[in-house]
């Protein structure tokens, strides 16, 4: 089927789903399922959500946000699936008031480190839905990127703050709390238990280079996302990557 996560609205998004579906694909191997159970901790409107259900999966979308998720049962109906999305209004940290404990695949941690109180702990929470042989991916701002992008836009200041802030924060007026290293994040997910068996850095390009280009010059987007592709493995690029990408493996195995 063609990928629904193409669009030239997605091309921040297309690194880390390339990643996802194949560890996907590898959990279905694995456990001779081929509907397998998602959940996505604050999923929000779906964005991955609804493309994962589009392949068959069962997925449980977990937001604080009632607009968010109001949006997303309209989406999932729009596009055919919603007897297989469910939203619930939750966060992480009482992630089992409405989600199962164990009880999960896949668990996608897309967007949410950043604004717990507790990274440790929230990595720690979405680990323990996870069935033996699970896969944990996990989305963060990173801290190079930020300190990259106000020092381009002339905020020579405010990269030096976010760079020595503990936080990565640049200043007051800055809307994301927190922000990390790909060694912060492995450390993470290593010390919950997993297997970090993948480090991915994402828009490492896309966010710097004008939009007008990538719209108007034939085959620039397709040249850009097979740049995106071909750095995102490579260490020296996580350093200056908007967002970082972990994907952490349980052990154990279930075939249930």
């Amino acid at each position: 089927m063609p990928d629904p996560m193409r669009p030239r609205a997605a091309l921040r998004t297309a690194v880390v789903w390339d990643v996802l579906q194949a560890a996907l694909e590898r959990r279905v191997e694995a456990t001779g399922r081929q509907a397998l159970d998602v959940l996505d901790t604050g999923g929000g409107s779906g964005n991955f959500a609804v493309p994962l259900a589009r392949l068959g999966h069962r997925v449980t979308v977990v937001d604080p946000s009632p607009n968010a998720l109001f949006a997303l049962e309209r989406r999932a109906a729009e596009e055919g699936v919603a007897d297989r999305v469910r939203g619930v209004q939750g966060d992480a940290r009482g992630l089992f008031d409405v989600a199962e404990r164990g009880g999960y695949d896949v668990v996608l941690c897309h967007g949410v480190l950043e604004y717990v109180d507790d990274p440790a702990e929230g990595v720690r929470n979405t680990v323990a839905a996870l069935r033996p042989g699970g896969v944990l991916s996990l989305l963060a701002a990173g801290l190079g990127g930020a300190v990259l992008a106000r020092a381009l836009a002339g905020h020579f200041t405010e990269a030096r703050q976010a760079l020595g802030d503990p936080n990565g924060r640049w200043g007051d007026g800055d809307p994301v709390p927190r922000r990390f290293t790909a060694d912060q994040l492995t450390a993470l997910v290593r010390g919950a238990g997993l297997e970090a068996v993948a480090v991915h850095g994402v828009r490492v390009f896309s966010d710097l280079v004008p939009g007008v280009l990538v719209d108007t010059e034939p085959g620039a987007m397709e040249a850009l996302l097979k740049l995106e592709a071909a750095a995102a493995e490579l260490a020296a690029f996580h350093s200056v990557a908007t967002q970082l990408h972990v994907l952490g493996e349980a052990g154990g195995t279930d075939g249930a």
